[in-house]
Order: C-alpha cells, then sequence, then structure tokens
C-alpha cells in the first residue's frame, strides 16, 4: 500500500512541476516573442498580386528540422498586403490541409475552432501564430493598434502543427517560400 501511495504522490509531484514549467514557458512565450530573432522571411504572390509577407522568429533565430514541424518555440507572423475576408482565410486554410493529406473529421473540428478566432483581415493588418511547441496563441494587430491583440488560443496540439504544417512541412504545397521561412535560402 504505501509503494502505491508514495508512486501516486511521485506522479503528482511530476504533474505539477511538468504544469508549472508549462505554464512559464507560455508565459515566456507571450511575452518575448516580439523581440526574437527571424529565422527567414517569405513572400506569398499569387499571379501578379501580393498576398502577404511572412516571417519565422524563434529565441534563438534558428529553426530545427525533425519530424515534428513544431520542435521548439516558434513565431509565424504575416503581415497581409490585401484584404482577405475570414471565410477566404478558413476555406484557404481547409484546403491546404485537403492538400496535406488531413481527414475531413479532423479538418471539420480543426475549422470550427478557427472559425471562432481569425477575423477578416485588412491590407496592412498582421496576424501571428505563437506556439510553445504544443499549444499556441493567434495575435491581431490593426493599423491603428500599436501593439497585438490575442484573439485566440490552440490547446489542441494536432491542431497546433496542423495549422504550421501549411507553412512548414516538407509537403507544403509552396516549397520555396517554406524554404525561405526556415532559413534555407
Amino acid at each position: 500500500m504505501k509503494v502505491i501511495q508514495k508512486t501516486i504522490l511521485a506522479a503528482c509531484a511530476s504533474s505539477v512541476f511538468i504544469s508549472q514549467v508549462a505554464l512559464s514557458s507560455n508565459a515566456g512565450t507571450e511575452q518575448h516573442w516580439g523581440q526574437w530573432p527571424s529565422v527567414g522571411q517569405a513572400q506569398l504572390s499569387v499571379f501578379i498580386f501580393d498576398v502577404y509577407q511572412s516571417n519565422l522568429k524563434t529565441p534563438t533565430g534558428d529553426y530545427l528540422q525533425q519530424d515534428d514541424v513544431t520542435p521548439h518555440p516558434l513565431a509565424l507572423s504575416i503581415d497581409y498586403q490585401r484584404d482577405i475576408s475570414q471565410r477566404q482565410l478558413i476555406d484557404a486554410t481547409e484546403e491546404q490541409w485537403q492538400k496535406l493529406g488531413y481527414g475531413d473529421a479532423e479538418r471539420k473540428h480543426w475549422i470550427r475552432q478557427l472559425d471562432q478566432i481569425f477575423p477578416d483581415i485588412e491590407e496592412g493588418q498582421n496576424l501571428t501564430y505563437v506556439t510553445d511547441g504544443q499549444y499556441g496563441q493567434f495575435y491581431y494587430t490593426t493599423a491603428s493598434q500599436t501593439a497585438p491583440s490575442m484573439i485566440g488560443t490552440v490547446n489542441d496540439e494536432a491542431l497546433n502543427d496542423a495549422f504550421l504544417s501549411i507553412w512548414l512541412s516538407p509537403k507544403t504545397q509552396y516549397p520555396e517560400l517554406r524554404s525561405q521561412l526556415i532559413g534555407n535560402e
């Protein structure tokens, strides 16, 4: 009986420690991501139209390529160069997930979550996704704001990875953009 109690006590203590580390990691991520060095930048243009300029940042300025697209904290910041409605943003996200091979049920579940977060975007506005490697937050900046506002959180590691896979997966539709973002060009 004492062995079981000690095991339960040790598991509880470990759980509390891990939770405290995760919370302090998230707090540091939220406070400092704007100061992180850039890993790389990329311009997305479709035909003759500029859509957005993207910037990948990490605490070290390096992106570690692994099977997991988010093996460490990072921020993907997107400066939009044209108006994009929330519906267009949602549809484009779902289309990219379909091309990456995510299933219908997963995509629908994630789209319902992003539908509650994504705003209508106007030219000159910024949407930034910041992750600690597992979970993340969306920040939105309008032309009249001096600081970004957090507009939503992602508490699903699969959604976190799927969202960033649009840009960072080796299977992305835009391999040149990925290469520029992760610092290979």
